[in-house]
């Protein structure tokens, strides 16, 4: 692992973004289809969007080890996506996106455990959310296997989305 590694699973690992690495970015969430539960009007991110975010994930790594981190497989060393924790409303929210040929293998919940494992182990963080579109019915059961409870549903960036929250185990 290397200084921007975070995160080691059996298959994958988790660590920040370099500004090199932009055009990666570009590719998931310049993608419609993955782009489509990430707010706002449900577009495609443009680049400078995809910029503005890689730079806020980077900031955040450096300052708190949190942000969206590159997910990559040990085996091959290939990108599947990114998964990680902003900061919503003053708290860590998980998230995650893979390249759709990545879906469906068990990458999402594998990346999302070792984040929920790590964050109540290595941090003082006592909880966390995570949301998604209602409609994103693949994202919502990530969260629940995680052992997430809903909280509430409300509208953000025009999407209907249900909250969860995960408290630290007493």
């Amino acid at each position: 692992m290397s200084d921007l590694d975070l995160i080691e699973t059996e298959r994958l690992v988790l660590g920040g973004w370099r500004r090199d690495q932009l055009d990666d970015l570009v590719r998931l969430h310049g993608n419609p289809a993955i782009s489509r539960y990430l707010g706002g009007d449900g577009t495609a991110w443009s680049r400078e969007r995809c910029a503005a975010s890689l730079d806020g994930w980077i900031a955040l790594f450096e300052t708190q080890r949190l942000g969206k981190l590159r997910v990559t497989r040990k085996s091959d060393g290939v990108l599947v996506g990114r998964a990680g924790y902003g900061i919503h409303q003053g708290e860590p929210e998980i998230g995650y996106a893979l390249y759709p040929e990545h879906q469906g293998r068990g990458y999402a919940i594998e990346a999302a455990s070792a984040l929920r494992d790590w964050i109540f182990r290595d941090t003082d963080w006592a909880r966390f959310i995570g949301f998604a579109d209602t409609r994103n019915a693949p994202s919502l059961a990530i969260l629940r296997r995680l052992g997430m409870h809903e909280t509430h549903q409300e509208d953000y960036e025009g999407m209907p989305c249900l909250f969860l929250a995960l408290e630290r185990a007493a």
